[in-house]
């Protein structure tokens, strides 16, 4: 006997968008469309509504602002790693590498991306990350 299953396509990665600004959360889906194998499935505008839909919804990756309203984003990849340890987070920044990658990488990121990197990055970063590598974006 032949059992199939049609479940979600496993090679496709499921993201969660979380930062408080609605132009970054569609640049980020306008970034993303152009893929076949990364899909926005959900966005969060602040730490909390993160956890609520953490809640409610599988993902396979978290890119998380790291300054927002309310909890930062250092607060809310705690409360994620206390959750759910094994769910990837990319954090998302305006402030260069130096001042934040390592200390995010120690507290459990998966990787670290500054705003001032191109477009091109982010998909890398999401690749590179789902299959389990560190990442951070070279300097700009």
């Amino acid at each position: 006997m032949l059992i199939i299953y049609e479940g979600k396509d496993s090679s496709t990665i499921r993201i969660l968008i979380a930062d408080d600004h609605a132009i970054v959360r569609e640049g980020i889906k306008q970034i993303l469309s152009g893929t076949s194998d990364i899909v926005v499935a959900g966005e969060a505008r602040d730490g909390n509504e993160v956890m609520e839909k953490l809640v409610n919804d599988n993902f396979d990756l978290i890119i998380l602002d790291i300054t927002m309203p309310g909890k930062s984003g250092l607060e809310v990849l705690k409360d994620i790693k206390n959750h759910r340890p094994r769910l990837p987070v990319l954090i998302l920044s305006m402030y260069p590498a130096e001042q934040y990658a390592e200390r995010v990488l120690k507290e459990g990121a998966s990787g670290y991306i500054s705003k001032e990197c191109a477009p091109n990055e982010l998909i890398k970063a999401i690749r590179q990350i789902h299959k389990g590598i560190k990442y951070h974006c070279p300097s700009t």
